[in-house]
């Protein structure tokens, strides 16, 4: 049994045309097509909710919209699952997702990880080939647009129920896999407290998972036998100003082929186009699993994701700092550009900061 695990999925303005049109050789290319129909099994992460209806919730951060017509080159992909459980999945409010929802119904695509409410929001999806099962759980950092006893949206990440989740599906599969919508954008390694969520996953039977929403090809450690990736880039999600961004320019397809009696995990990078994305040279694979897996080592040290989390959170400081001031978008972009972030540090002393800490 083979199957592909691809990242964030939305179908902007910039390939909207693309999905329209239904032309999947030129989202993936031509080798890169092949591979992905050649598997058993596909799946990837809807980050857009698809409706004409304009309502946007209120959020911090961009509320994102796509075109129904794009459910074409969505049904083209030919995705045995697709998974709804992220930030953006309720961007238009119910309507955008009902109306996404029925049309995962009427072109026939198997979704998992959104619904009217959190027993819906929670459902899973088994696949069964040659005898062998594989079950699949999906579910999404607290963000706005998370599902409730009497609320619809995304299904939350819960200590106190998704564990026990995950361990039920995993009585009933042979092969247990987790897509976790988590982590910090731009950030290549997990944080202290996302590695022992992932981590805690697998102690409850996820004999596979991997964490989406970074927008970048992050890194991955093995945990008691099993396999846990921080972090796959997007999938087909551009914007044609980053086309070349380190970060939004690349990424890659996560391959399992299962068996009763084997495991084997390819990653397969490929880069960013103006139509959408092609399967990455000898040369630009090289570089990009090179570092993938040089990072993967890195996190072997106990110590490295301590500080290097501490790193991160040193350097977006004054970005947090900001946010909490209530300043007028000038004062911050002069405490920005100018004074490097001081301003607020300095307006923010300790008794402040730790008022802070404590609402927090």
């Amino acid at each position: 049994m083979k199957i592909i695990i691809a990242g964030d999925l939305s179908p902007t303005s910039h390939l909207e045309n693309q999905f329209i049109s239904g032309s999947v050789i030129n989202l993936l290319g031509k080798d890169l097509n092949h591979r992905w129909h050649k598997s058993d099994f596909k799946l990837f992460n809807l980050e857009t909710p698809l409706t004409n209806k304009i309502n946007p919730i209120a959020k911090n951060g961009p509320n994102l919209i796509g075109n129904p017509q794009t459910i074409k080159g969505i049904k083209e992909l030919d995705p045995n699952l697709v998974l709804l459980a992220n930030n953006h999945i309720m961007d238009q409010n119910y309507n955008g997702l009902v109306d996404t929802i029925k049309l995962m119904k009427a072109y026939d695509i198997p979704y998992i990880g959104s619904g009217d409410s959190i027993t819906s929001a929670k459902d899973t999806f088994i696949f069964e080939k040659n005898n062998y099962k594989v079950g699949f759980y999906n579910c999404a950092e607290h963000e706005f647009g998370i599902a409730t006893d009497d609320s619809p949206g995304a299904n939350p990440f819960d200590p106190l129920t998704s564990l026990d989740d995950i361990q039920e599906l995993s009585k009933k599969c042979d092969y247990t896999v987790v897509i976790y919508h988590a982590g910090k954008e731009h950030y290549r390694y997990p944080s202290p407290n996302l590695q022992k969520i992932c981590r805690r996953m697998i102690d409850k039977g996820a004999d596979f998972v991997v964490t989406q929403h970074s927008h970048c090809i992050g890194s991955k450690e093995e945990y008691k036998g099993k396999t846990i990736v921080y972090g796959q880039g997007n999938f087909l999600f551009n914007y044609k100003k980053r086309l070349d961004d380190p970060f939004w320019g690349n990424g890659m397809l996560i391959e399992l082929e299962l068996s009763h009696d084997n495991e084997t995990i390819t990653y397969i990078p490929y880069l960013a186009t103006e139509t959408g994305i092609i399967l990455a040279n000898k040369k630009e694979k090289d570089i990009l699993l090179d570092e993938f897996f040089e990072r993967s080592e890195n996190i072997k040290d106990k110590a490295f994701i301590n500080k290097e989390y501490e790193i991160y959170a040193k350097k977006h400081l004054s970005q947090y700092l900001n946010a909490f001031s209530g300043w007028n978008i000038w004062l911050k972009r002069i405490d920005h550009h100018i004074f490097k972030g001081k301003l607020s540090k300095w307006y923010f002393n300790k008794k402040k900061l730790l008022a802070i800490k404590n609402i927090v």
